[in-house]
Protein backbone atom coordinates (compact mmCIF):
# COMPACT_ATOMS: atom_id res chain seq x y z
CA UNK A 1 0.00 0.00 0.00
CA UNK A 2 1.24 3.48 -0.90
CA UNK A 3 0.18 7.05 -0.20
CA UNK A 4 0.94 8.70 -3.54
CA UNK A 5 3.57 10.97 -1.99
CA UNK A 6 6.60 10.56 -4.25
CA UNK A 7 9.98 10.28 -2.52
CA UNK A 8 12.18 10.74 -5.55
CA UNK A 9 12.04 11.04 -9.33
CA UNK A 10 14.97 8.78 -10.22
CA UNK A 11 16.60 7.95 -13.56
CA UNK A 12 16.42 4.66 -15.41
CA UNK A 13 19.95 3.25 -15.74
CA UNK A 14 19.36 0.16 -17.84
CA UNK A 15 16.54 -1.79 -19.51
CA UNK A 16 16.88 -5.48 -20.36
CA UNK A 17 14.33 -7.62 -22.16
CA UNK A 18 14.10 -11.30 -21.25
CA UNK A 19 11.34 -13.03 -23.21
CA UNK A 20 8.17 -11.10 -22.30
CA UNK A 21 9.71 -9.54 -19.19
CA UNK A 22 11.45 -6.19 -18.78
CA UNK A 23 14.18 -5.79 -16.14
CA UNK A 24 14.36 -2.14 -15.08
CA UNK A 25 17.47 -0.89 -13.29
CA UNK A 26 17.14 2.37 -11.36
CA UNK A 27 19.59 4.68 -9.56
CA UNK A 28 18.24 6.37 -6.44
CA UNK A 29 19.44 7.81 -3.16
CA UNK A 30 17.66 5.31 -0.89
CA UNK A 31 18.92 2.12 -2.61
CA UNK A 32 21.20 1.23 0.37
CA UNK A 33 18.05 1.08 2.57
CA UNK A 34 16.23 -1.32 0.25
CA UNK A 35 15.93 -5.06 0.73
CA UNK A 36 15.49 -7.81 -1.84
CA UNK A 37 11.76 -8.65 -2.19
CA UNK A 38 10.69 -5.16 -1.08
CA UNK A 39 7.81 -3.44 -2.90
CA UNK A 40 8.44 -0.07 -4.55
CA UNK A 41 6.00 2.06 -6.54
CA UNK A 42 7.37 2.98 -9.99
CA UNK A 43 5.16 5.59 -11.69
CA UNK A 44 2.40 4.09 -9.57
CA UNK A 45 3.21 0.45 -10.38
CA UNK A 46 4.08 -1.84 -7.47
CA UNK A 47 7.22 -3.80 -8.39
CA UNK A 48 9.53 -6.04 -6.35
CA UNK A 49 13.26 -5.41 -5.84
CA UNK A 50 15.14 -8.42 -7.26
CA UNK A 51 18.75 -7.12 -7.23
CA UNK A 52 20.68 -4.24 -5.69
CA UNK A 53 24.27 -2.98 -5.75
CA UNK A 54 25.53 0.28 -4.23
CA UNK A 55 23.12 2.97 -5.50
CA UNK A 56 21.30 0.93 -8.16
CA UNK A 57 18.60 -1.72 -7.95
CA UNK A 58 16.57 -3.80 -10.39
CA UNK A 59 12.89 -4.71 -10.62
CA UNK A 60 11.07 -6.85 -13.19
CA UNK A 61 7.87 -5.98 -15.05
CA UNK A 62 5.98 -8.89 -16.61
CA UNK A 63 3.86 -8.78 -19.78
CA UNK A 64 0.60 -8.10 -17.89
CA UNK A 65 2.19 -5.04 -16.28
CA UNK A 66 3.73 -3.82 -19.54
CA UNK A 67 0.39 -4.17 -21.35
CA UNK A 68 -1.48 -2.01 -18.83
CA UNK A 69 1.10 0.65 -17.95
CA UNK A 70 3.61 3.05 -19.49
CA UNK A 71 6.67 1.14 -18.19
CA UNK A 72 7.30 -0.45 -21.58
CA UNK A 73 7.82 3.05 -23.03
CA UNK A 74 10.70 3.89 -20.68
CA UNK A 75 14.14 4.77 -22.03
CA UNK A 76 17.46 5.04 -20.17
CA UNK A 77 17.62 8.46 -18.53
CA UNK A 78 13.86 8.81 -18.12
CA UNK A 79 12.83 9.81 -14.62
CA UNK A 80 10.44 7.55 -12.73
CA UNK A 81 8.42 8.52 -9.65
CA UNK A 82 9.45 6.28 -6.74
CA UNK A 83 7.76 5.63 -3.41
CA UNK A 84 8.41 2.98 -0.78
CA UNK A 85 5.39 1.34 0.85
CA UNK A 86 3.59 3.23 3.60
CA UNK A 87 4.53 2.51 7.21
CA UNK A 88 1.55 1.59 9.36
CA UNK A 89 2.75 3.90 12.14
CA UNK A 90 3.01 6.93 9.83
CA UNK A 91 0.65 9.62 8.59
CA UNK A 92 -1.25 8.98 5.37
CA UNK A 93 -0.56 12.28 3.62
CA UNK A 94 -1.98 11.40 0.20
CA UNK A 95 -4.66 8.74 -0.28
CA UNK A 96 -4.72 4.93 -0.34
CA UNK A 97 -2.85 3.88 -3.49
CA UNK A 98 -2.47 0.16 -4.13
CA UNK A 99 0.16 0.31 -6.85
CA UNK A 100 -2.21 -1.58 -9.17
CA UNK A 101 -2.52 0.66 -12.21
CA UNK A 102 -5.95 0.49 -13.86
CA UNK A 103 -4.93 1.83 -17.26
CA UNK A 104 -2.98 4.50 -19.08
CA UNK A 105 -4.16 7.96 -20.11
CA UNK A 106 -2.78 10.54 -22.51
CA UNK A 107 -2.00 14.14 -21.58
CA UNK A 108 -4.06 16.38 -23.88
CA UNK A 109 -3.10 19.77 -22.45
CA UNK A 110 -0.65 21.45 -20.07
CA UNK A 111 -1.61 24.97 -19.04
CA UNK A 112 0.54 27.24 -16.87
CA UNK A 113 -1.52 29.27 -14.41
CA UNK A 114 0.50 31.89 -12.55
CA UNK A 115 2.98 29.57 -10.86
CA UNK A 116 0.98 26.35 -10.96
CA UNK A 117 0.04 24.02 -13.82
CA UNK A 118 -3.17 22.37 -15.00
CA UNK A 119 -2.78 19.00 -16.70
CA UNK A 120 -5.64 17.45 -18.64
CA UNK A 121 -5.71 13.67 -19.15
CA UNK A 122 -8.00 11.61 -21.39
CA UNK A 123 -8.60 7.87 -21.06
CA UNK A 124 -10.72 5.19 -22.73
CA UNK A 125 -13.57 4.09 -20.46
CA UNK A 126 -13.14 0.45 -19.47
CA UNK A 127 -15.87 -2.13 -18.99
CA UNK A 128 -15.45 -1.68 -15.23
CA UNK A 129 -16.76 1.89 -15.67
CA UNK A 130 -14.21 3.48 -13.36
CA UNK A 131 -14.68 7.22 -13.07
CA UNK A 132 -13.25 10.27 -11.39
CA UNK A 133 -15.29 12.65 -9.27
CA UNK A 134 -14.84 16.36 -8.63
CA UNK A 135 -12.45 16.92 -5.71
CA UNK A 136 -11.90 13.15 -5.47
CA UNK A 137 -8.53 11.41 -5.54
CA UNK A 138 -6.62 9.89 -8.44
CA UNK A 139 -3.04 8.65 -8.77
CA UNK A 140 -1.19 9.80 -11.91
CA UNK A 141 2.22 8.14 -12.36
CA UNK A 142 1.90 7.25 -8.68
CA UNK A 143 1.29 10.83 -7.51
CA UNK A 144 -1.75 11.37 -5.27
CA UNK A 145 -3.73 14.24 -6.77
CA UNK A 146 -7.11 15.95 -6.46
CA UNK A 147 -9.39 15.83 -9.49
CA UNK A 148 -10.77 19.03 -11.01
CA UNK A 149 -13.01 19.34 -14.06
CA UNK A 150 -14.05 15.68 -13.97
CA UNK A 151 -15.73 14.45 -17.16
CA UNK A 152 -16.85 11.10 -18.60
CA UNK A 153 -13.41 10.10 -19.89
CA UNK A 154 -11.13 12.96 -18.89
CA UNK A 155 -10.08 15.01 -15.89
CA UNK A 156 -7.68 17.74 -14.86
CA UNK A 157 -5.27 18.00 -11.96
CA UNK A 158 -3.60 21.13 -10.59
CA UNK A 159 0.12 20.84 -9.85
CA UNK A 160 1.95 23.06 -7.35
CA UNK A 161 5.60 24.06 -8.01
CA UNK A 162 6.97 21.55 -5.46
CA UNK A 163 5.23 18.60 -7.10
CA UNK A 164 6.23 19.88 -10.55
CA UNK A 165 9.92 19.91 -9.58
CA UNK A 166 10.17 16.81 -7.34
CA UNK A 167 8.18 14.37 -9.51
CA UNK A 168 8.39 13.59 -13.24
CA UNK A 169 5.50 15.97 -13.97
CA UNK A 170 8.03 18.45 -15.36
CA UNK A 171 8.62 15.91 -18.17
CA UNK A 172 4.94 15.41 -18.99
CA UNK A 173 3.72 17.29 -22.06
CA UNK A 174 0.90 16.99 -24.56
CA UNK A 175 0.94 13.43 -25.91
CA UNK A 176 2.73 11.87 -22.91
CA UNK A 177 1.23 8.58 -21.74
CA UNK A 178 0.81 8.23 -17.97
CA UNK A 179 -0.37 5.54 -15.56
CA UNK A 180 -3.62 6.14 -13.69
CA UNK A 181 -5.06 4.36 -10.68
CA UNK A 182 -8.61 5.30 -9.81
CA UNK A 183 -9.60 5.71 -6.17
CA UNK A 184 -10.13 2.30 -4.54
CA UNK A 185 -13.31 3.41 -2.73
CA UNK A 186 -14.81 4.59 -6.02
CA UNK A 187 -13.97 1.24 -7.65
CA UNK A 188 -15.77 -0.71 -4.92
CA UNK A 189 -18.81 1.57 -5.16
CA UNK A 190 -18.91 1.19 -8.97
CA UNK A 191 -18.86 -2.61 -8.61
CA UNK A 192 -21.58 -2.63 -5.95
CA UNK A 193 -23.82 -0.40 -8.07
CA UNK A 194 -23.33 -2.67 -11.10
CA UNK A 195 -24.25 -5.73 -9.05
CA UNK A 196 -27.33 -3.98 -7.67
CA UNK A 197 -28.44 -3.09 -11.19
CA UNK A 198 -27.71 -6.63 -12.39
CA UNK A 199 -25.20 -5.56 -15.04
Amino acid sequence: MFSGIVEEAAPVVRLEREKDNLHITMRCSFTPELKIDQSISHNGVCLTVVKKHKDIYTVTAIKETLDKTNLGLLKPGDKVNLERSTKLDGRLDGHMVQGHVDQTAVCTEVKEAGGSWYYTFKYKPLKEDYITVEKGSVAVNGVSLTVVNSKRNSFQVAIIPYTYEVTNFHQIKKGTIVNIEFDILGKYIAKIVKQQLGK
